[in-house]
């Protein structure tokens, strides 16, 4: 690694203490990442894996067909040579998220026309209803838990719509969510989280078997009918990857899109000047999503292996290196963006790298884009006097990956 003389020193020591699971890092992250960067854009930590903090050399691991995944050999590294006999574990393994060409190509490309910017855009009025639907289930109220209440019921109802789930099977994942986000972590779970991500697994799985079965006999237009055509063509599809990319689906589909409006929400409320801003110039509310994103983004990281040597940033990446791509790192590198800890709502040419890129850039980016500008709009129409009680101790859950809230009180007069 080409460095400085006192850079030598720092990256090592600022890589050991990469801590992502410390509750001082998940209530505050960015200064951490700061300290990263100044170090070494790109470092190597004690545990063998790089860490990529710089937007620039992320964006490229992120479009760069040198660099894959290979999430098998990261479970196996962390929990041992029976790792995918871990039904969590084996059933991700068999999803797009962490798969290579060819089998990524086929499996995306089973559900990618569902989300097509002409049919996110047909879905504006029947998402703008539900945002309607989950306010007036509190209007009167005047407090909520945004989380519970909005962040959360919003995108699992798109999804089930999206999928198929029949509204009196909708129940258990509008009281909860059940996804398994700490397997996502560099960190490795411990046994007993482990359990908990199994057992939610198979639960889940048993689920959306009954739903496979049901659209084989009541086809619908909806993913699970189109996914269970291709199973049902046996070239394209096997039985366990019908259930865990349904599962992924359902998962991804809701999950990120809770944590953006939560963030969101709570950055805002964070910079009252720019809640008020937002108030008076509405037509900016497209353009601050982005900037939401960009400033607390929903997904932290992504994973990488190096398929051969790659030179980036000053250093030079074995094949078969793990590779480490901090999204919010790169999305506050302060040789990308002006300021880069302000949150800007105005702010322009706001390109987040939140979504990933490349092949894997996220399916649903387009509708998670949607649904937040829609709750945010009729926000400020319907509760312009909202405010955040706790916005100065908000609970953050235990997760590093997907970054998120586990409850967010609001009130209203």
């Amino acid at each position: 690694m080409v460095q400085t003389a006192m850079n030598e020193h720092a990256a090592p020591a600022a890589a050991a203490s990469f801590q992502p699971l410390d509750p001082a890092f998940i209530a505050d992250p960015y200064p951490f990442y700061h300290r990263l960067r100044e170090a070494a854009p790109v470092m190597r930590s004690p545990l063998g894996f790089w860490l990529v903090t710089a937007y620039d050399d992320a964006a490229l691991v992120l479009r760069d067909r040198r660099f894959g995944k290979d999430f098998v050999g990261n479970m196996q590294r962390r929990y041992g040579p029976k790792a995918m006999e871990e039904p969590a574990v084996s059933s991700l393994a068999r999803t797009m998220l962490v798969l290579d060409p060819p089998d990524h190509t086929r499996l995306r490309g089973l559900v990618v026309k569902a989300f097509t910017a002409r049919r996110i855009a047909d879905m504006r009025p029947r998402i703008a209803r539900l945002v309607d639907e989950q306010l007036d289930r509190v209007a009167g109220k005047g407090a909520m838990d945004v989380m519970a209440d909005l962040a959360h019921r919003l995108p699992v109802i798109v999804i089930c719509d999206l999928l198929g789930i029949p509204e009196d099977h909708r129940g258990p994942f509008l009281a909860g969510s059940n996804v398994n986000s700490r397997i996502l972590d560099p960190v490795p779970m411990s046994r007993a989280e482990m359990d908990q991500a199994n057992a939610n697994t198979k639960m889940a799985g048993l689920y959306f078997e009954q739903l496979c079965e049901l659209r084989r006999k009541e086809p619908q237009d909806d993913l699970t009918t189109e996914m269970v055509r291709a199973e049902e063509a046996g070239d394209r599809l096997t039985g366990e990857e019908l259930r865990a990319n349904i599962g992924l689906l359902f998962g991804a589909g809701h999950e990120t899109t809770t944590n953006l409006i939560g963030n969101g929400l709570l950055a805002l409320h964070r910079n009252p000047e720019q809640w008020q801003r937002i108030k008076r110039e509405p037509a900016l509310i497209p353009g601050m999503i982005e900037e939401l994103l960009r400033y607390d983004s929903s997904v932290q990281l992504t994973a990488r292996v190096a398929h051969e040597d790659v030179e980036l940033g000053g250093a030079t990446i074995p094949a078969t290196d793990n590779v480490i791509v901090l999204l919010g790192a790169a999305n506050r590198d302060p040789a990308h963006y002006t300021d880069p800890d302000k949150l800007d709502v105005a702010r322009q040419n706001v390109r987040p790298l939140s979504f990933g890129g490349g092949i894997h850039h996220c399916l649903g980016a387009q509708l998670a884009r949607l649904e937040a500008e829609l709750v945010f709009a009729r926000l400020i129409e319907r509760m312009p006097t909202l405010e955040l009680p706790e916005k100065d101790k908000p609970e953050w859950k235990r997760n590093f990956t997907l970054r998120g809230l586990t409850r967010l009180p609001a009130v209203w007069h």
